[in-house]
Parts: C-alpha cells; sequence; structure tokens
C-alpha cells in the first residue's frame, strides 16, 4: 500500500476514533474496556494469521518485546489517557499526544542512535504550535491546580509510553517480526495485561450490554486497533518513528471536523490560522528530502 495512503487512513481512523472511546467510558472499568479491546482485536489478527498463513511462532526474545510493546502500546499508555479525561479537556490532551512526535525525535536518538532530523523537527514545531492556536481557548480557561497538572502529568507519561512502543516497533522489524503477526501477540499480551491489572485493583468481571458500548468496542477493536495500528506501525517501520508520529497533530483537526457537524463546533479565526500551520508542518514533514529518519 503507498505510504501516503497509509498515512491518510490513520489520521481518518484514529481521528474519529475519540467518539467511540466516549461510549466506552462509564459503566466499565477503563482497564477491562482496554482489555475486551484488545483481546478482539488481537482475535481478529490471530484468525487472519491462520487463514492467510503466517506463522505466529517467534523465539522467546522476541516474545519479550512483543510483551514490552504490548504493555507500552495496548495497555498502560491508554490507561494513563483514560485517568487524564477526569481531568483535562479533550482538546488538551490531545495537544499533550501530538508531542509524541518529538518524543519519537528524542528517544529514537537517545535509544537508537538517530540523528534527530531537522527538518522534522520544525515541522513538529509548527504543527504543535498550530494545535495551540486551535485550542487556545481551552488552554487559556485551564488553571494551574493540582488536577490540571495531575491530567497533564498523566497524559505525558501516556504520551512517552506510546513512544517506547514505537520504538520497540522498529526494534521487532530490526528481529524480522512483521508487523502483523506482532500487532497479533502484542495486543494479546496487551489485553492481558489490562485485565489483570484490572482484577488486582478489586474491580470484578462486568460487561455493558447497551448497543452504544457494543458497537463502539466493535468499531474501536477493527478500526482503530486492528487497521489503524496495522497501517500506523508499518508508517513507523517505513518512514521511521518521528515521520510516521507527526499523523498525531492532525488528529485533533479531523476530530473538530467532525464535532463541527455533529457537536456545532464554532470556527474562529485563531483556529483557521492553527489549521493552516499544522498543514504547513505536515508539507515540511511528510515531503521527500535526504534527511536521515528519524
Amino acid at each position: 500500500m503507498p505510504t501516503g495512503l497509509l498515512y491518510v487512513i490513520v489520521v481518518l481512523i484514529w481521528g474519529s476514533s475519540w467518539i467511540g472511546i466516549e461510549y466506552q467510558v462509564g459503566v466499565i472499568p477503563a482497564l477491562l474496556s482496554i482489555g475486551y479491546r484488545f483481546f478482539i482485536s488481537s482475535g481478529m489478527l490471530v484468525a487472519l494469521c491462520l487463514v492467510t498463513g503466517r506463522s505466529l511462532h517467534f523465539p522467546g526474545r522476541d516474545h519479550r518485546w512483543m510483551a514490552l510493546q504490548g504493555l507500552s502500546l495496548f495497555c498502560l499508555n491508554y490507561l494513563m489517557f483514560y485517568w487524564s479525561t477526569k481531568y483535562l479537556t479533550s482538546g488538551l490532551i490531545a495537544i499533550v499526544f501530538s508531542t509524541m512526535s518529538v518524543m519519537n525525535l528524542i528517544n529514537g536518538a537517545v535509544f537508537l542512535r538517530h540523528r534527530i532530523d531537522r527538518r522534522v523537527a520544525l515541522g513538529a514545531g509548527c504543527g504543535l504550535a498550530g494545535l495551540c492556536c486551535v485550542f487556545w481557548p481551552e488552554i487559556a480557561q485551564a488553571d494551574t491546580g493540582s488536577k490540571t497538572l495531575a491530567g497533564l502529568g498523566l497524559s505525558l507519561v501516556g504520551t512517552y509510553l506510546a513512544s517506547i512502543g514505537n520504538l520497540v516497533s522498529v526494534k521487532l522489524k530490526t528481529r524480522a517480526v512483521p508487523v502483523l503477526q506482532s500487532n497479533a501477540i502484542g495486543m494479546g499480551y496487551g489485553a492481558i495485561a489490562a485485565t489483570a491489572l484490572s482484577l488486582a485493583g478489586g474491580n470484578d468481571i462486568v460487561f455493558d450490554t447497551r448497543p452504544s458500548y457494543l458497537l463502539s468496542l466493535f468499531l474501536l477493536a477493527l478500526f482503530a486497533s486492528v487497521i489503524g495500528f496495522s497501517c500506523y506501525l508499518t508508517l513507523v517501520q517505513r518512514i521511521g518513528a518521528g515521520r510516521a508520529a507527526y499523523s498525531a497533530v492532525l488528529f485533533p483537526l479531523v476530530a473538530l471536523t467532525i464535532s463541527t457537524f455533529l457537536e456545532g463546533y464554532h470556527w474562529t479565526v485563531l483556529a483557521g490560522l492553527g489549521i493552516v500551520l499544522v498543514l504547513c508542518g505536515n508539507v515540511i514533514v511528510l515531503r521527500r528530502g535526504t534527511a536521515a529518519k528519524a
């Protein structure tokens, strides 16, 4: 599949997944909902591997890397964001999550000794400035109380865990573990970890039979997890973690577009300026060049 199409698919799917997540919050403990989602996603991918004849047998060392990917990318980072929604608005969380593009650049330099691509860093900075313009009203209204700081800390930890998961995907590529199989197994590890942590926290196994919960659970498992992560981690391995993570800057813009039609979001001149900055940053990051991948 062409790189540009992968990028568009990731942005559209994950940019619209926030609506589905809203229907997951409430009756079922967050960790249990995360576990249900990734059990379903892992089952779908395992079935696909079996039908298409893809091997799921890997050495123990590969399983350790896939377990780390499961914990960081399919479990604990989601928990941090679920918790942070108690203290921050979705707009502020979206801005924090967009810093993953910068975190990937730094982590790639520290752990994988990748040279930081100045062009990608410039584009990421431009995009983050644009997001701040779009969400300035929410930023201006945020207080400096302990709850806001707690939400900021949780969302930063969640973003950093997601960045670590990105780098683990790069490591799995060097070990010749395909994305489809690593996701199938990694999501299984993430689901087991989320369920175990939920039980350890004193929660019972409960389920929500409301149609809205069931439909959002299935759609998140299929589109946001199976398709979204497969496309995104393919991007990470193809164009580098830094450039692939820039797609996170576009997620809130898709969410805002949906909100315009479904929730009556009103656009401002500052928001329009922010959109222009984000799109300029996108062009800078994705245009072809000779710079090293980050």
